[in-house]
């Protein structure tokens, strides 16, 4: 689950099935009931039937809280991170970096640092979109060190400067679920 969208479309399913939730968040869910075999296989296909996954393999589980945690920081904060990214998700996972680091590559073929350029690159592209931020102000909020880096990265990712990205008429910008992968 990457936005508010897909939590409503999970919880709406689990009402469905007539199973109280405690928590639904990106990637989560606690249930206040014991599943069944049953239970637990209808919940599976309802969630299929949606477009998710239930995943009960912890490398995999591990992997989708990486990359939610990501979209979470990157997507839906409004908070200026003040520490750099690779201790933000040590802290925030509780798993040393170089293990996540190393997992996350070798299941994803990507590294964890790609998987948030490409995510802040679409968050940029949005921002710039929206017009509400000037590019020195979404350099601030993206957690840059200047203008020159989000641009210089920015081009390198997209073949565009920011400034010639916010000339075009057809912005192309990517779905969330569908950025790294």
């Amino acid at each position: 689950m990457v936005s508010n969208r897909c939590k409503i479309t999970v919880k709406e399913e689990l009402k469905k099935l007539g199973l109280h939730f405690i928590l639904v968040d990106l990637g989560e869910i606690e249930i206040m009931e014991n599943l069944t075999a049953d239970q637990r296989e209808q919940v599976k296909t309802a969630l299929l039937n949606c477009g998710f996954e239930l995943m009960d393999d912890k490398r995999a589980i591990l992997i989708e809280r990486i990359k939610n945690t990501i979209v979470e920081m990157v997507h839906h904060s409004n908070e200026v991170i003040k520490t750099n990214f690779s201790n933000y998700l040590s802290e925030k996972l509780d798993h040393d970096y170089t293990y996540l680091a190393n997992l996350f590559s070798e299941v994803q073929g990507t590294t964890i640092e790609q998987f948030i350029i490409s995510h802040k690159i679409e968050r940029i592209k949005e921002l710039i979109i929206y017009g509400e931020f000037n590019i020195t102000e979404i350099a601030w909020k993206m957690n840059y060190s200047s203008v020159a880096h989000l641009s210089n990265q920015f081009k390198k990712v997209t073949g565009l400067s920011p400034t010639h990205f916010k000339q075009l008429k057809e912005k192309r910008r990517s779905p969330i679920e569908e950025i790294g992968n």
